[in-house]
């Protein structure tokens, strides 16, 4: 996906009554969604949570899309063209329909649902998205992991993983990254991580153990759901400090609510990041976006795209500072 959205998204604070908290149980904060276009003002439009002002990052999770269900009719569903990335890795996950992949390693793949693509952007990858003409109903997220400064120019990689469905306490967990009830993914990935699709029964308390070093966020596609003490509805992500060893999450409505948990220990490097690229100073993005126009051999070339690439916009008449989180509590 790409990034053309530069305003913030709002945050609220979880529970309005201190009293109601479990003690010694963490805040959860609330950051709820942006609306925004999908490459271009008559693009699909999708629901923006990371990054924010208030949060750039939960570990290494620094970008967050989610989207639909869009009837492909009405939307004109996915339709990115070749566009680069740099210093970060791409996650794909879909609820339902069709995404073809194809990216300058060659690449030329299916995203279905219950099944990850993972793209390893590096010194410079492009790719480009295009919802199949089977899809009727495009829904899923997309989500970005920035890598740290010692594999920030690694080379470019793909990888596809179908994550074994594990069904516990009325929920079913498919853990496309890092490990959780006892199920570890396989992916590469260059900071601890987690990463899981998790949809539970109605009316269904589940308590999950996380690791205490990871700050965690949960994406609500589906359902009210109380995240500790704190209710999250549809398209909000809730936030919770490190330091939790366990995560009780409720399912307060009367159907299947479907999440998607995040995790990571804080990242601790700051980041520029501008439309696709990441790095670490306003000059590392000039130079990016100098490649691209350029069509240097940096990001490579989808040989069999039929149509153009997608320009990238003008810099902005400022330097691009870092993105930082706010202390850790």
């Amino acid at each position: 996906m790409t990034n053309a959205e530069t305003d913030a998204a709002a945050l609220r604070r979880g529970a309005l009554v201190e009293g109601d908290r479990p003690t010694g149980a963490p805040r959860v904060d609330v950051l709820s969604a942006r609306e925004v276009p999908l490459g271009g003002p008559r693009a699909m439009r999708v629901r923006r949570t990371l990054p924010q002002r208030e949060r750039t990052l939960i570990g290494a999770w620094c970008f967050a899309d989610h989207y639909g269900p869009h009837q492909v009719a009405a939307s004109g569903g996915m339709d990115l063209p070749p566009h680069p990335h740099t210093g970060l890795q791409t996650v794909s996950w879909l609820f339902s329909g069709e995404v073809e992949h194809r990216d300058t390693l060659g690449t030329h793949a299916l995203v279905r649902p219950g099944e990850m693509n993972l793209m390893t952007g590096g010194y410079g990858i492009a790719h480009s998205e295009v919802s199949t003409p089977s899809t009727t109903v495009i829904h899923g997220v997309q989500l970005w992991v920035a890598l740290p400064e010692e594999h920030r120019n690694t080379a470019r990689d793909f990888q596809h993983y179908v994550p074994e469905l594990a069904q516990v306490d009325g929920a079913e967990i498919r853990v496309f990254l890092g490990s959780l009830v006892g199920r570890t993914s396989p992916v590469r990935a260059f900071t601890p991580l987690l990463g899981a699709e998790i949809v539970i029964e109605p009316h269904v308390t589940l308590t999950l153990a996380v690791d205490a070093a990871f700050e965690h966020g949960l994406l609500v596609d589906s359902g009210d759901i109380r995240l500790i003490d704190t209710v999250l509805r549809p398209a909000e992500l809730g936030y919770v400090p490190r330091g939790a060893d366990t995560l009780t999450i409720v399912n307060e409505t009367d159907a299947p609510a479907r999440t998607i948990l995040l995790g990571g220990p804080p990242f601790g490097e700051e980041i520029v990041m501008w439309w696709n690229f990441i790095g670490r100073s306003h000059e590392d993005i000039v130079k990016a976006r100098e490649d691209w126009e350029a069509s240097s051999d940096r990001f490579g070339v989808i040989e069999d795209f039929p149509g153009g690439r997608l320009p990238a916009p003008a810099l902005p008449n400022a330097v691009i500072t870092p993105r930082r989180n706010p202390p850790t509590r």
